[in-house]
């Protein structure tokens, strides 16, 4: 497979990046706003997937299968919701056994059938890996479209509360926020967000499948650890929320990018947790390694004036 060949999967390949960056929107929430370990994305994401295919094999439109894709994410993030604050189950358990839950749910949906095809040969699709350009335009609006709506959110005094709840739990409830409201909302939001993004892999793909949202907490972390790195080194103090959510998607692209050239190297597919895991890895270490050397540097310098002096 020569570079061409690369280069001419590169449309597809950003948009898959996209649709991952849009997947790790949602995961922003929780993991960055919330400081919530939710690890029930695993199977919203398929359960958005799951839906969106039999709402198309039973006829319906895209918009309507996104729609319901979306309204199931939202009940997956609030049965988690409810696990964690009425019946005081901690974060990543609560998020344990939901993803557990859904995969028996996933599988109900589809009718017990563990893959579902939805070909565009057969139905209308929102978006397709064979018109490429096509879908990479649609996924880009839609990112476009849920970044403005969830700056225009966390903006507004019920998304500032949600914000305020991740940052002090403590001060927020003394300020009079219901501090487990706040916390099942952002859960409902993340799941609805990441189930949106599950069915449009799901469309890309031309196929559901019940274990297509394994790793999908890894890709959505390693996304906004990714696009947080390279948001700091850009626009440092003067890096903004508007900027962080896009560098979330941007961070999508990239770690699909990544995944495309080490197959394009014929590296071994079983291979790709590890893969993963370094990338992640490295993009953690470096803003350490940077504060560490820093920090080093100016110890030095100050030892360095006080010997002078």
């Amino acid at each position: 497979m020569g570079i061409e060949t690369l280069i001419a999967g590169m449309p597809g390949t950003v948009a898959q990046g996209i649709i991952y960056g849009i997947m790790a929107l949602g995961i922003f929430i929780t993991f960055k706003l919330l400081n919530f370990a939710d690890l029930s994305v695993d199977g919203s994401f398929a359960t958005g997937g799951a839906v969106a295919a039999m709402v198309i094999v039973s006829g319906k439109s895209w918009v309507l299968a996104l729609v319901l894709a979306f309204v199931a994410g939202a009940a997956a993030g609030l049965i988690t919701g409810i696990l964690h604050t009425v019946l005081g189950i901690p974060d990543i358990l609560a998020g344990i056994l939901t993803q557990l839950a859904l995969y028996s749910i996933n599988l109900r949906i589809a009718n017990n059938q563990p893959n579902t095809p939805i070909s565009v040969d057969k139905y209308n699709l929102a978006v397709s890996l064979r018109y490429k350009e096509d879908a990479l335009i649609t996924v880009l609006i839609f990112a476009v479209i849920i970044i403005a709506i969830m700056y225009w959110f966390f903006g507004t005094e019920l998304g500032s509360a949600i914000r305020a709840t991740g940052t002090n739990p403590a001060m927020a409830k003394a300020q009079g926020i219901n501090v487990n409201f706040m916390k099942a909302l952002g859960l409902v939001i993340s799941n609805a967000i990441v189930a949106f993004a599950g069915a449009l892999f799901a469309q890309f793909n031309g196929n559901a499948d019940v274990n297509m949202g394994r790793g999908a907490i890894v890709i959505g972390l390693a996304s906004i650890i990714i696009g947080d790195v390279l948001c700091n080194a850009i626009f440092r103090k003067k890096r903004n929320f508007i900027s962080t959510l896009s560098f979330v998607v941007f961070g999508g692209i990239l770690y699909y990018l990544f995944i495309a050239i080490v197959l394009w190297m014929k590296m071994p597919a079983n291979d790709m947790k590890l893969f993963t895991a370094i990338i992640v890895a490295i993009f953690l270490a470096v803003p350490y390694l940077k504060n560490k050397a820093n920090s080093s540097f100016r110890k030095a310098a100050r030892e360095g004036g006080k010997n002078n002096a």
